[in-house]
């Protein structure tokens, strides 16, 4: 159901402290809005529910569910009328982080030299003073910013209020079909969309096609790997293979298999898991977890003209599930956002670029704090 009143509703739903998701998935003017009717939290316990999920991290707690059939379905058409802000308005003293960061990433490259594991992806918590409150007003600016990401605000009373603009698919399924990617490599967009990439982001990228590979073999059937490609995403640019086949298997499986990825957590992945739980010194509650659509039907039309009946008759019904990984997030409170950034590291990371790294990915999210 189309609304005019969208953004409305979805205030009046906040402020009466229950559970909503508005998103858009990539390169979509439509905005979806799952609107839950109390404020029960839900769980998934096998992915076969139908709704939107919010995945953590740490896959020992709990997948939190905002199911179809205890909510309000509501899309939108968005059009821009955002201004981009100014990301040099804001300064903030990060020189404590910084010692803490660049002490956590040469530790890192001391396991990988001891062959601990080949890499882990390390990450920082940074907050930041609101100027702008309004959970539906910052959702706008990051619609208007960041038209090719996975663009979400998630609240639920009991939990907390999350936003972000993700270029990462976890996994898209479509009846049978399933497409992931390998999404590692970064750098600072500087006006040249087909940069030069270093030996480390190349070697980087490679390793998460391999373990996409290996580890999907068993259950799935004719994979596929694309070519790796440049894309962009707000002010930085990243490497890109898309993988695709059919599932052998239910999705339940293949998350386990895929989350957390390589470019969110490292491998081997439980060494390299415990690795983070054990030096990171804060929790990354939803960061680097997934969320996004869990198995919505879809009904589509072979012919589109209404004149042809006929046709019309044999439409195909398919169940989708899009999901992705949750980067350039931050969480809300009433007068902070905690913003989440992270790098991959490898035996031949530097430091002082890992930390530089983290200050130009911080900026997708300050760009629509100001």
């Amino acid at each position: 159901m189309l609304s005019d009143n969208f953004f409305e509703i979805a205030k009046h739903h906040f402020n009466d402290a229950l559970p909503f998701v508005l998103y858009s998935n990539p390169n979509t003017v439509l905005v979806k809005g799952i609107f839950q009717e109390e404020d029960t939290v839900y769980a998934s316990e096998n992915l076969n529910e139908s709704g939107f999920v919010f995945a953590p991290f740490n896959t020992n707690n709990k997948t939190i569910l905002i199911p179809l059939d205890k909510s309000i379905s509501i899309e939108h058409k968005f059009v821009s009328s955002q201004k981009t802000s100014d990301e040099n308005e804001y300064e903030i003293n990060l020189s404590k982080a910084k010692t803490f960061h660049l002490d956590l990433v040469t530790k890192a490259i001391k396991e990988i030299n001891t062959n601990a594991f080949k890499k882990v992806v390390v990450s920082r918590k940074e907050y930041v003073n609101l100027l702008e409150s309004n959970p539906i007003t910052l959702f706008k600016r990051l619609l208007s910013q960041y038209k090719t990401a996975f663009v979400y605000c998630w609240y639920h009373p009991k939990i907390g209020l999350w936003l972000g603009a993700t270029p990462e698919t976890l996994i898209s399924v479509i009846g049978n079909r399933f497409t992931t990617m390998a999404l590692a490599g970064t750098q600072a967009y500087n006006g040249e969309e087909n940069p030069t990439w270093q030996a480390k982001e190349i070697e980087e990228q490679q390793v998460v096609i391999n373990y996409l590979l290996d580890n999907l073999k068993a259950s799935v059937s004719s994979l596929n790997v694309g070519k790796t490609e440049t894309i962009k995403a707000g002010n930085l640019l990243h490497l890109r293979t898309k993988v695709s086949g059919f599932l052998d298997s239910d999705l339940k499986t293949l998350v386990t298999i895929l989350h957390p990825t390589p470019a969110v957590c490292g491998l081997p992945k439980t060494v390299t898991k415990a690795f983070i739980l054990e030096n990171e010194n804060y929790d990354r509650e939803f960061y680097t977890g997934y969320l996004g659509e869990l198995n919505i039907v879809e009904k589509t039309a072979r012919n589109t003209n209404r004149r042809n009946v006929e046709n019309n008759a044999y439409s195909t019904v398919k169940t989708v599930s899009n999901l992705f990984v949750n980067l350039r997030c931050m969480q809300l409170t009433d007068i902070t956002a905690s913003l989440y950034i992270g790098g991959g590291i490898i035996k031949n990371s530097n430091p002082e670029k890992e930390w530089e790294e983290t200050v130009n990915k911080s900026q997708t999210m300050k760009k629509v704090l100001f």
